[in-house]
């Protein structure tokens, strides 16, 4: 199948950077990876024994470039920003910013997040990319862009998040989701079912899935939750969870 040819044909890669930093302790970097291939490039380093670091121009970034590194970690990363502006006009929509962009024949693994914030937004691409970008993305859908190529990464404060307290009989994927977006654990498990639930940042369809301390949870169309903390288990054997949920209100 085209997926897992394509599956194997970046970690194969990420296997070579890793390799040729272990052989040579040059820096390596990668494109933009998505947080399950970032796992993957963890992997690779693991195996040869090097560090790797991720870098998405802002905290809390979903697509990252990874670097192989050996010795010492490199200060800059080969990403640039582009700002975009749509004065007096309606906010255009993620899927307009990237659909437009890859209209230009840029790759998506050129391309890192589209932050759209209410009155600006911002594109984060590998830097050999980013100004044919700048001076070519002149619109989004039905929206009209003006944008400029950064000297400097913007300063995005990460999202806000809510603390969330509750208990669950155990550490049941649908069980956890189900208690940090207040929803009956039937509605839990219709969204895992349909595929809309994250684990770790990969795709899981599976509602008895496993959920850990520190594990990171996304739910489309609901937001995503971090499993802060595990308590022990109460007199009735529940187990009390200390949960960060945050919104959709970003668009990346």
């Amino acid at each position: 199948m085209r997926g897992e040819d394509d599956q194997a044909q970046v970690m194969r890669r990420l296997d070579e950077l890793a390799a040729r930093t272990a052989r040579t302790g040059l820096v390596c970097f990668t494109a933009f990876l998505s947080p399950a291939e970032a796992q993957w490039a963890q992997a690779s380093a693991n195996r040869q024994k090097v560090n790797l670091s991720l870098q998405g121009g802002y905290e809390d970034a979903e697509r990252c470039i990874a670097c192989f590194w050996d010795d010492e970690a490199p200060e800059e990363y080969p990403l640039s920003a582009i700002e975009l502006a749509w004065p007096h006009q309606s906010a255009p929509g993620h899927r307009d910013v990237l659909g437009s962009a890859m209209g230009l024949g840029i790759k998506r693994s050129c391309m890192g997040d589209i932050v759209l914030l209410e009155n600006v937004g911002y594109l984060f691409a590998e830097r050999q990319m980013a100004e044919h970008i700048a001076q070519s993305l002149t619109s989004a859908g039905r929206i009209k862009l003006q944008t400029r190529l950064l000297d400097e990464w913007p300063e995005l404060e990460p999202p806000a998040g809510q603390e969330v307290h509750d208990t669950v009989h155990s550490l049941r994927l649908d069980a956890v989701v189900a208690a940090g977006f207040n929803l009956s654990r039937g509605d839990a498990a219709d969204l895992i079912a349909a595929g809309h639930v994250k684990l770790r940042h990969l795709p899981t369809e599976r509602t008895d899935a496993r959920v850990q301390e520190g594990d990171a949870i996304s739910v489309r169309g609901h937001g995503r939750l971090v499993v802060e903390e595990v308590g022990s288990p109460t007199k009735k054997g529940r187990l009390p969870l200390r949960l960060t949920r945050y919104g959709t209100n970003r668009k990346r």
